[in-house]
Order: structure tokens, then C-alpha cells, then sequence
């Protein structure tokens, strides 16, 4: 008798378990969370620069032009594209404040990790399609830059577009 009650009591804490997993599982996404039903990428209607420039923590320079945006929903995680054209020294300033793993060079044909139509979805020539652009990327997280942790990596391209004027690329993710 004394061994079925024992088995009883052991019974008991693994039914716990087995319904706190099942009620964990059957618990809806939290409202700031947004559900991925697609597999494949598509373009948030409404977002743009300003969306852009929030999820970055960024303020877009005072005086810039050709200011453009947009965020793309994929099944990983969204990107969020900025450019803008500004003055040199405000695009080396914004640089700096994302804190970047190494300053911004020419590297050659500029790269990128961006796939798909990115930039050019704004009416832009992609950054890494043009000539003597100086990349450079950073990590938020790697830096414990605790305005953009939820952000895990930005990609920073500079083009030269006119005397003293640049146009500056920015997609994070």
C-alpha cells in the first residue's frame, strides 16, 4: 500500500509539469510581438522614416534631404531602412553616436548583409552598387549600447552626393 502512494505523490508533480508546458504553449503572442505568418519578406504599409528613425533611437539632421524609409517584415526579424542626405560632418556624427566596430573606410565594392530589393524599394541606387562608399557596421549589444539592445546589428553606408553633402544608409535589424 505504502508503494502505490508513492507512486501516487511522484505522479503528481510530473502532471504539474506536463500541464504548466501545455498552458505555456496554448498562450497567445504578447501584443507587442508581432506573429510571422508569411515566409517570405514584404514592406509594412505606413512605415517609413520616422519608424526607421525610432526603432534606430536616432534623430533624423535638421536640414536633411531626400529623407527616405521603410520597414520589411520578414520571418526572422524586421529591417528597418533610413537615408538621408546631409552634411559630412552630421553623418560622421551620427556614425560615432551608433558607436561602429571600426571606423568607416572604403572597402572596395561596398557590401552588405541586406538581401533583396532594400534600397532600391525607396527609388534608391543600392549602396553597394555605387563607388567610394565608406561602410562600417555596428553591435549594440556587443557594446552594451543600452539605447538600441533590441537592436542586433546596423549596417552604416556613406556615399558622397555633392560638395560637403552625403547620403547616409542605414539598415538595422
Amino acid at each position: 500500500m505504502a508503494s502505490r502512494a508513492g507512486r501516487t505523490l511522484s505522479v503528481v508533480p510530473v502532471a504539474c509539469l506536463v500541464a504548466g508546458l501545455v498552458l505555456v504553449g496554448c498562450t497567445p503572442a504578447p501584443a507587442d510581438r508581432a506573429i510571422r505568418t508569411s515566409s517570405s519578406p514584404s514592406w509594412e504599409k505606413g512605415a517609413g522614416a520616422p519608424e526607421a528613425a525610432a526603432f534606430m533611437k536616432i534623430r533624423i539632421p535638421q536640414g536633411a534631404t531626400e529623407v527616405k524609409g521603410a520597414v520589411r517584415v520578414q520571418p526572422q526579424e524586421n529591417v528597418h531602412l533610413l537615408s538621408f542626405v546631409t552634411s559630412e560632418r552630421t553623418a560622421e556624427s551620427i556614425t560615432e553616436d551608433l558607436r561602429p566596430d571600426y571606423p568607416l573606410a572604403v572597402e572596395g565594392p561596398s557590401s552588405s548583409s541586406l538581401s533583396g530589393d532594400g534600397f532600391e524599394h525607396l527609388g534608391l541606387t543600392p549602396p553597394q552598387a555605387l563607388e567610394r562608399v565608406r561602410t562600417t557596421s555596428a553591435c549594440p549589444p556587443c557594446v552594451g549600447d543600452s539605447r538600441r539592445r533590441h537592436i542586433q546589428g546596423i549596417e552604416i553606408h556613406i556615399s558622397e552626393v555633392a560638395k560637403d553633402r552625403v547620403r547616409v544608409y542605414l539598415a538595422a535589424y
